[in-house]
């Protein structure tokens, strides 16, 4: 018997139409960094008394399925981890060119199946009633852009042959650090060391009581997008902007060219104030752990705009 290994492993996805429940086609193959999906089922020890020393049998506890899913910042499947968080986006063509605009907030969130396969055991584990309750990504000046998406799901089931058919699969074309900008009010920020994104749909699990173990769904919660900007302190732009306690829009975004592009725009930021620690000969830094709010004219926190070649989503 051969033994799995990753490097094999395969992910395919499809959006149910009935929560909880694994659609017969659809699914897409999509590329990923690490995945931490599947059942887990933890033990209670006995507590009785009366029969010695020795330990009674444990009970067997819920059933919880949760984890992280690392996977590529790219130009066509990251619309499907968008999709998933924010729901579906608007989309309008111009000659061949798709713009896809989501938006923060909506009421009710797709769930997905995700199968992740292991062929050399063989075992395909399909993971349903998957909701994303975080998505972070991290800006720096080098390396690989990823995102770290925080699941919910219902349940998993092992099979031992693929359940997704052939799953079609998109071109993959990764955005990286060097195309990144982070911009206020639309003009380039300057002396920027780093950043983190944080977008949370803050879910709540409906842990019901049913034989299975399992909860009945995930209901979002309030929209929280927050996030961290690392400058060099060269000028006062951050630091007026905390003072005066007025937000500003902040915007972080990867452009390939004009027909491809993905941004993140922040409608209504409030910056704390930070301290400029020196702590050596080097260059000052100061950290702002900002928060973002619905934007009063807007009535949004947030939009993402993916410019690719995908018809829809």
């Amino acid at each position: 018997m051969a033994r799995a290994r990753g490097a094999n492993a395969v992910m395919a996805a499809a959006f149910e139409s009935t929560y909880g429940t694994a659609p017969v086609s659809g699914f897409k193959k999509l590329p990923f960094v690490s995945a931490a999906l599947g059942d887990e089922q933890g033990l209670i020890p006995s507590d009785l008394l009366g029969y010695g020393r020795e330990p009674l049998p444990p009970s067997r506890d819920v059933v919880n399925n949760e984890g992280d899913v690392v996977v590529p910042v790219d130009l066509r499947n990251f619309g499907q981890w968008l999709k998933l968080a924010m729901g579906a986006p608007s989309s309008v063509e111009d000659t061949g060119v798709y713009t896809h605009t989501f938006v923060s907030g909506a009421l009710t969130l797709p769930s997905m199946a995700v199968q992740i396969g292991l062929p050399e055991v063989p075992s395909y584990g399909v993971n349903v009633g998957i909701r994303a309750n975080t998505m972070q990504i991290q800006l720096q000046r080098s390396g690989l852009l990823n995102a770290t998406m925080g699941l919910i799901a219902q349940g998993e089931t092992k099979f031992s042959t693929s359940q997704a058919g052939t799953p079609t699969e998109a071109v993959i074309e990764r955005f990286s650090h060097f195309q990144g900008e982070v911009k206020r009010e639309g003009t380039a920020l300057g002396n920027v060391v780093s950043a983190e994104l944080t977008y949370s749909n803050g879910l709540d699990k409906v842990e019901v009581i049913r034989p299975d173990g399992r909860i009945a769904d995930a209901d979002p919660g309030m929209v929280a997008v927050t996030g961290s900007i690392g400058i060099r302190f060269a000028d006062m732009t951050l630091l007026d902007q905390a003072s005066s306690g007025e937000p500003c829009e902040l915007s972080f975004g990867w452009t390939i060219d004009a027909d491809r592009s993905l941004l993140f725009t922040l409608h209504s930021v409030f910056l704390p104030r930070a301290k400029q620690p020196v702590q050596g000969p080097a260059g000052v830094q100061a950290t702002f752990a900002w928060q973002a709010a619905k934007d009063p004219i807007l009535g949004k926190t947030c939009t993402v705009v993916l410019v690719n070649d995908v018809a829809a989503y």
